[in-house]
């Protein structure tokens, strides 16, 4: 049997995508580059977050939100807004125009760009599909992204509406993992397509026991990175980065005092700060391990293919870096530099590990 796909199976499994090399290029090219405004638009949410700027724009006007105010006038309007919400209140009392203006403009980037993101995706879509670059398959799943897209800009305002509720000075936890795992859910679908694009046809790789069992530890670290994102979710929705700012040990201890005081014991994971730190820390520990002992599984496997081998290689940097951001972070007590290049950093960090994962998509196919 020969070890590459008949002509007739990589038809049908790259019907979805241009025929011609050309154009896999040209709409590969067009879906990484909304991949980076993804990416800019994961630093950007970071960074509104830590700096409180999320709740500055008390209005949700999907079209004409994209105009800033351009008048004196309604500069004061939209200040007036935001004095009336608990925020104002209790952390900024006193705040002037000109510090309303540097928070509102952070969150008016963040909009602005998801919107601009969305002209990105729908203008080309438009143009492949009238050209007859696109088949009515990826029509239909660019379509969908474009939908989503749209859905979670309604979500981020689901969040951020829950920031104007009585005594309140930031958003929910719960909605701000929502908005940020929905978030990460898109840029994985755009990123796969991309990368299907640009490669239909996966080279394949012979199932020895060792790729399968790479194979199967890459599945597993995509799995505990998500997880991990999800876990500092809550930890930056819950500012328990700003306790036991000390590491390895949390207060002196390993295991921190009051771990699992809420009643029933599930709730310490959402609600109870040292639970949730001492978790973010376990789980990024355990990635970290987890992806060296892949690394060094994948490096002895050769049958992995040098391409697999470079982005484990890759992975493995990332998360080195990624590590040291965390432990950087946490030590200065989460300066808005660092919580937002270690929120990007864990973005760069599952994209390594979804490249590797595609990577290996051909294990075993023939």
């Amino acid at each position: 049997m020969s070890a590459h796909p008949s002509s007739g199976l990589a038809k049908g499994r790259d019907s979805v995508f241009p025929a011609s090399a050309h154009d896999r290029r040209r709409v590969s090219n067009w879906l990484f580059a909304i991949c980076f405004m993804l990416l800019g638009m994961i630093a950007l949410g970071g960074y509104t977050r830590l700096t409180g700027s999320g709740l500055s724009i008390m209005d949700w006007r999907p079209i004409t939100g994209m105009i800033p105010p351009l008048s004196h006038a309604e500069w004061e309007r939209q200040f007036e807004l935001y004095k009336t919400i608990p925020q104002y209140k209790i952390l900024h009392d006193g705040f002037g125009l000109a510090g309303f203006q540097q928070i509102f403009w952070a969150e008016w980037i963040h909009r602005f760009w998801g919107r601009l993101m969305g002209m990105v995706l729908l203008v080309p879509l438009i143009w492949f599909a009238v050209t007859g670059v696109l088949s009515r398959r990826l029509i239909a799943r660019l379509l969908l992204f474009f939908v989503l897209g749209g859905l979670q800009g309604a979500i981020g305002w689901f969040m951020v509406a829950s920031g104007f509720n009585p005594d309140s000075t930031a958003v929910a936890p719960v909605r701000l993992v929502l908005h940020l795992c929905c978030a990460f859910a898109l840029y994985i679908a755009i990123l796969w397509t991309a990368l299907s694009t640009r490669t239909p046809v996966p080279e394949f790789i012979p199932a020895t026991p060792e790729v399968v069992r790479v194979h199967r530890l890459v599945w597993a670290i995509c799995c505990i990175v998500g997880i991990t994102i999800v876990a500092g979710g809550f930890t930056a929705g819950t500012h328990a980065g700003f306790s036991y700012n000390t590491f390895p040990l949390m207060d002196g201890h390993l295991i921190p005092a009051g771990y699992a005081r809420l009643h029933p014991f599930w709730l310490n994971w959402f609600q109870n700060v040292p639970a949730i730190q001492f978790d973010h820390r376990l789980l990024a520990t355990a990635t970290a391990t987890l992806i060296g002992v892949t690394i060094f599984l994948g490096l002895r496997t050769p049958k992995l293919g040098k391409p697999a081998q470079d982005a484990l290689m890759v992975m493995g940097w990332v998360v080195l870096l990624q590590y040291a951001l965390g432990v950087t972070t946490l030590l200065l007590v989460v300066p808005v530099w660092a919580g937002t290049v270690h929120q990007t950093c864990a973005a760069l960090l599952l994209t390594t590990a979804i490249v590797v994962l595609h990577r290996l998509r051909g294990v075993g196919r023939v």
